[in-house]
């Protein structure tokens, strides 16, 4: 192993329990091929590795401990970068952060001018990251949470500034220049001189950013955009200065004008683009704007307004008219209308009282609430939001691969497709030196690897904000590509169709009075706290009927509850649940009741059955109400030609009176919670892409086993939900709705990068002269520079039109 190659990592592991954890880590470590030597120190739970990098990377060690089925911990930060102008400044940061001993994956987003970094602490610091951006000579501004938001936004200011002038500049000397040019006035010195001087000076200023830019690319060992378009100015302005004197070229070489013009043009669309990237993470920014600067709380009996930063845990805060709640709490005195349309996007102002839950962000509209503080800082739900947000603007679909691998190829390939130009024109078809170097400079000024650089990361960020703004989080850009993809959309039933808060509407007693079996099940189902169990208890209380005390609970998965209930002094064994349980327990049920069962079942209720002492003695009916927009949310999925199917734990005839309700044809009953996952993987074995709606808590398997997770949250759960797409309001039809923003957010992503390609398909060959033999055409560098100008603004401005985006289904929703 080279002493230069050779390295050492330190990984830090998790889920290890004993020697054997450490020997199998170790094990897994040193099959590796280039891994030199391997040893895991249980006690500090710690990988010390020695490896050959030139053969493997940390990422691929820790794939390794994770494949032993070992967790690695390591640490992420989302770092802020100035000064990064197309997608080859994207890749040279990757590359040269990728390379730093202890990171393990770093993802620029060109758009939201971030990089997104998994690193090991024991092996970098993000001083090393920041001194590796510095050299690079991009800007270092900071880590995501840091108040760095304004220095960022001074920097863009004095960068727009900065480009508007030499604009001005720019095209304040070139267009006189040019008509001066063409109208032949008889100067006291020749035009090529008088051009020169004139020239000079505003070309050095207004093209000073793209040399000195393409200084730094070259001192990298990187060609960037910057490196092409210093040479297409480059050469129109020397080619003029050899021509003025006559070294080499004669006087007819004058592209003084041009050059500055070009150089102008490049520095318009750097300002148009750069004017564009600020306004696509508006959605963050709103979001940061929600967090007040301070809070008002109630220290040894007076108020108290303290910075945010101070707030604990338990304080009482205070939150007047017209202020913004400060943290996540429990209202403990006063009523309240307060306005969470920001978080849950549901526009009606919610009542607060006594007992209330309230979130951080949200707005107090006309009373006074004093409440206590539970979540603070980055726990609260508003934080929590913008650190998913910014996490999945930082992610790329698998889409993207193919701009990063056409932008790895592109400036050779332009750079050869010039030169190659210039030698046909010049040397093989004898055209004029003149023409050979307009060809030149036209190829390199036109081509614009920026377009493709910004079609995909402009529009996850747009979308991916837009949908925050609707109450829908998309944690990743994966998420966004296969909701594209998706064939059939799995619906959990409680909780999801239905409200998940049954009630009981039928009550019958067998051998005992109804009023009894109300008692007996409610005295067990008060142990439970399965929705079920509620409803029994509820409707006992509602009836009057006292508790009795228990004892021996037992539950049985999916089949039902068990306790041994003290009736004045009389034990007696009852059982609570479905057929399963009583065949279980050998519970015979006879046709008489079989038959009032399915008359339960088959109106679209579930029945409970109740047993007392190994004898069957009575029926409990209870219902589910669907929610609102159910019915339409399964109609639209429909009519967007996706397959639509229930599963649940119900018997199949009370599910099939709930589908049949809701108008879906597929069930899946009799389910128990634990085998959902298996059932979406039968699926997903029969060829389809399969989506997941639940609850995000009881459906955690199942949502992680699906193609596409989607979580129904409920505003303050955001937290704990599972999924990878979360709803953060309890609105099926959000479910459809992200959906449509993923399909809506990939055709952009589509046809940004079709205009994108074929924007440098098409005008490249015009700019080598291939319409010149047929039609006489020629794209002068001017109309170039001008072409790549809009290129990339065409791209970031469909983007941003996904800013107004509204989702089919709320708009039917509206009508």
């Amino acid at each position: 192993m080279d002493k230069k190659t050779k390295k050492k990592a330190n990984i830090k592991i998790s889920g290890m329990s004993c020697a054997s954890c450490a020997l199998n880590v170790e094990k897994s470590l040193e099959k590796m091929e280039g891994v030199n030597e391997a040893h895991v120190n249980l006690g500090t739970e710690e990988a010390t590795v020695e490896y050959d990098s030139e053969k493997l990377g940390l990422n691929q060690l820790e794939d390794a401990v994770e494949d032993a089925g070992y967790g690695v911990v390591n640490e992420k930060v989302t770092i802020k970068v100035g000064g990064m102008s197309c997608a080859m400044c994207v890749k040279a940061i990757e590359d040269v952060m990728g390379k730093l001993d202890g990171v393990s994956s770093v993802n620029v987003n060109l758009a939201s001018e971030k990089a997104y970094v998994t690193y090991n602490p024991r092996m970098v610091t993000v001083a090393d990251m920041r001194d590796a951006i510095n050299d690079l000579g991009y800007q270092y501004l900071g880590i995501e949470g840091e108040e760095t938001e304004d220095l960022e936004e001074k920097l863009r200011l004095e960068d727009l500034n900065g480009k508007r002038n030499r604009i001005i500049v720019g095209f304040g000397f070139s267009i006189p220049l040019m008509v001066l040019m063409y109208s032949n006035i008889m100067l006291p010195i020749p035009m090529s001189e008088f051009m020169l001087i004139v020239s000079i000076v505003p070309f050095i200023y207004v093209s000073y950013p793209i040399f000195k830019a393409a200084y730094r690319a070259l001192r990298n060992r990187n060609l960037d955009m910057d490196v092409m378009y210093s040479m297409g100015i480059g050469v129109a302005f020397v080619s003029s200065v050899l021509g003025t004197f006559s070294i080499v070229l004669t006087p007819e070489f004058m592209f003084y004008e041009t050059a500055l013009m070009l150089a102008a043009f490049l520095m318009m669309g750097r300002w148009l683009e750069t004017r564009a990237k600020g306004n696509t993470s508006t959605a963050i920014k709103k979001l940061i704007g929600m967090q007040p600067k301070t809070a008002t709380i109630i220290r040894k009996g007076s108020e108290v307004q303290i910075p945010i930063e101070d707030v604990e845990v338990k304080d009482t805060v205070v939150v007047k008219p017209g202020e913004r709640i400060p943290a996540d709490g429990e209202v403990v005195e006063g009523e309240s209308y307060v306005d969470e349309s920001a978080i849950t996007g549901e526009p009606l102002p919610v009542f607060k009282k006594d007992g209330s839950k309230v979130v951080g962000g949200t707005i107090n509209k006309n009373g006074v609430l004093k409440f206590k503080a539970l979540k603070i800082g980055r726990d609260t739900v508003l934080s929590q939001i913008i650190k998913l947000v910014e996490t999945a603007q930082g992610s790329k679909p698998p889409v993207q691969r193919i701009a990063d691998r056409a932008v790895t190829y592109f400036i050779p390939t332009v750079l050869t497709t010039a030169v190659v130009a210039f030698v046909v024109w010049y040397v093989l078809l004898g055209s004029t030196l003149l023409f050979g170097l307009t060809v030149l400079i036209s190829i390199l000024v036109v081509a614009c690897p920026c377009a493709l650089g910004l079609a995909t990361p402009t529009a996850v960020t747009v979308g991916i904000g837009r949908g925050a703004e609707l109450g829908i989080l998309v944690k990743n850009g994966e998420s966004l590509e296969v909701s594209e993809k998706l064939t059939t959309i799995l619906f959990d039933k409680t909780g999801t169709l239905t409200k998940g808060k049954p009630e009981v509407t039928d009550v019958l007693g067998i051998g005992v009075d109804e009023d009894s079996i109300l008692q007996f099940a409610a005295s067990v189902e008060n142990n439970s706290e399965h929705p079920l169990g509620d409803a029994v208890v509820k409707k006992a209380r509602e009836r009057g009927r006292d508790i009795f005390k228990t004892k021996e609970f037992d539950s049985f998965g999916g089949k039902g509850v068990k306790a041994i209930v003290d009736d004045e002094g009389h034990s007696k064994t009852v059982f609570v649940g479905n057929r399963a349980l009583f065949k279980e327990q050998k519970i015979p049920l006879d046709k008489k009741i079989e038959a009032e069962i399915l008359k339960i079942e088959n109106n679209g209720k579930t029945a409970v059955l109740i047993g007392i002492n190994s004898e069957m003695e009575g029926i409990i009916g209870i219902a589910d109400t669907l929610k609102e927009g159910t019915v339409a949310a399964i109609g639209e999925l429909k009519r967007m030609g996706l397959k639509v199917a229930m599963i649940t734990g119900d018997n199949q005839r009370t599910a099939d009176a709930i589908a049949k309700q809701v108008g879906i044809d597929v069930v899946i009953a009799e389910v128990l919670p634990q085998d959902k996952a298996v059932q979406v993987k039968s699926l997903q074995d029969e060829g389809e892409v399969v989506g997941f709606v639940g609850d995000g808590i009881n459906d955690a398997p199942a949502l992680a086993q699906a193609d596409v997770g989607i979580a129904i949250g409920s505003g303050t759960d955001v937290a704990i939900e599972s999924g990878d797409i979360v709803l953060i309001k309890d609105d099926l039809q959000d479910s459809v709705a992200g959906l449509q923003l993923s399909r809506k957010v990939m055709g952009r992503i589509k046809l940004n990068l079709f205009w994108a390609f074929a924007y440098n398909v098409v005008l490249i060959p015009v700019a080598a002269g291939a319409l010149y033999p047929a039609f006489g055409i020629t794209f002068r560098p001017e109309y170039a520079g001008l072409a790549m100008a809009l290129s990339s603004v065409t791209v970031v401005s469909l983007s941003l039109l996904l800013k107004g985006y509204v989702p089919p289904v709320k708009s039917l929703k509206k009508s």
